[in-house]
């Protein structure tokens, strides 16, 4: 029998599995009045650089670059409803400049040369690691604070080394770094929601 033809064994545990622990997870989320207040602190700190004409940047590094490309996209064109571009930018969508920047000074400087090309006091740096030990993420937040930018990092498992570096901490309460990830992109389309509903109240 060719091979290609075979069943392959069942995966449906694993997706049962992996439903069941995100939903545990969500559940747990949702009754956290620490974490909640948390995002709607997250909200109010964006908005108020906002509407101050500050700009949201994001960085990350693989899925959490990703993801941060992700949210940024989400300010600058649109989440839910009809408004105003808001300024955003992921510090590691740019090739040329990571590249460029890992070859001359090392890749620890990757996010932080970026943020200390674009950033102004009272801009807001919102980091996603999953590990929380990732050096250019740390190298970033410490150049966000020298700047005068307000700092929230989307960590998981014991947050590593990020929540000192941060006025604000997301913790996914999970030591699976697909499940965390997933945790991330949930907090920060709330974070979008929240954003739009403040900024462009009434809109549609």
């Amino acid at each position: 029998m060719n091979s290609l033809l075979e069943p392959l064994p069942s995966f449906r545990q694993t997706i049962y599995s992996a439903c069941q622990e995100m939903a545990k997870i969500c559940r747990a989320l949702s009754e956290n009045d620490a974490f909640n207040a948390a995002v709607e602190q997250a909200i109010e700190i964006c908005v108020k650089s906002l509407k101050n004409q500050g700009t949201i940047f994001f960085g990350g590094n693989g899925g959490s670059a990703a993801d941060s490309q992700h949210l940024a996209g989400e300010l600058v064109s649109r989440f839910l409803i009809n408004r105003a571009p808001l300024r955003s930018v992921a510090l590691n969508a740019d090739t040329a400049i990571l590249t460029a920047v890992g070859n001359d000074y090392g890749y620890e400087q990757s996010l932080a040369r970026n943020l200390s090309a674009l950033a102004r006091p009272g801009d807001v740096l919102i980091v996603l690691t999953t590990s929380g030990a990732s050096k250019n993420v740390i190298v970033a937040l410490e150049a966000a604070k020298t700047a005068g930018l307000a700092t929230i990092g989307f960590t998981g498992r014991d947050g590593g080394q990020i929540p000192p570096l941060c006025d604000l901490e997301l913790r996914a309460p999970s030591h699976s770094t697909p499940r965390i990830q997933e945790v991330h992109l949930l907090t920060g389309h709330l974070l979008c929601e929240g954003i739009e509903q403040q900024m462009f109240p009434g809109a549609a």
